[in-house]
């Protein structure tokens, strides 16, 4: 797949600032850039979403993981995967997530988030009264509202990421994830 909007030149400070942290900077950021007002709008809210903390960061990445894999995002994947290792996750399990159904790694509440996530992207969405109780019941109503918000947020991206065109650049190719999982590489790999 090839981009269908081309990549915009981003502010050097950015540019570097991404390249010190990822090791390149996404192709999403640099799509968006073609608006400077979205993609500063998207880079803010993606700030907020990252200091929400009701919900363990481990259940919301697989529930991101969960999404990209549904809808198809490779870049979603390939960047959660990377960011996996990075929050101490275990890879073997994150490598799974795809699978999750097939797998037996994941607790009770991890399968029932990770159905949720794929219930919430289903269209229409699928979720059922018994699991929201569920998770009403382990998470608690701020939990749930958060984790609802936070799989919205992973459909948004992973959502517009392949109507750009946006595939994987190879961030998770440093990782320890089962090579089965990761997404094929198809844009420039980071220098990571």
């Amino acid at each position: 797949m090839t981009l269908r909007v081309p990549k915009a030149e981003i502010p050097a400070e950015l540019r570097a600032a991404l390249t010190e942290q990822l090791g390149a900077v996404p192709e999403p950021v640099e799509v968006l850039w073609n608006n400077p007002g979205i993609a500063e709008a998207s880079q803010y809210h993606s700030a907020q979403v990252a200091r929400w903390d009701e919900v363990d960061a481990s259940l919301k990445s697989f529930a991101h993981m969960a999404v990209a894999a549904q809808i198809g995002c490779s870049w979603c994947l390939d960047i959660n995967f990377f960011l996996a290792i990075n929050q101490k996750l275990d890879p073997a399990k994150a490598g799974q997530v795809p699978r999750w159904r097939e797998s037996d790694l994941f607790t009770p509440l991890e399968r029932d988030v990770l159905e949720y996530a794929g219930a919430m992207t289903n269209t229409p969405t699928t979720v059922t009264d018994e699991l929201a109780a569920r998770l009403l019941e382990q998470l608690g109503a701020p939990g749930l509202v958060e984790l609802n918000a936070y799989i919205g947020y992973a459909n948004m991206a992973a959502r517009c990421n392949t109507a750009h065109g946006i595939t994987s650049q190879g961030y998770s190719d440093s990782c320890d994830i089962p090579p089965a999982a990761r997404p094929a590489v198809t844009g420039a790999s980071p220098a990571a």
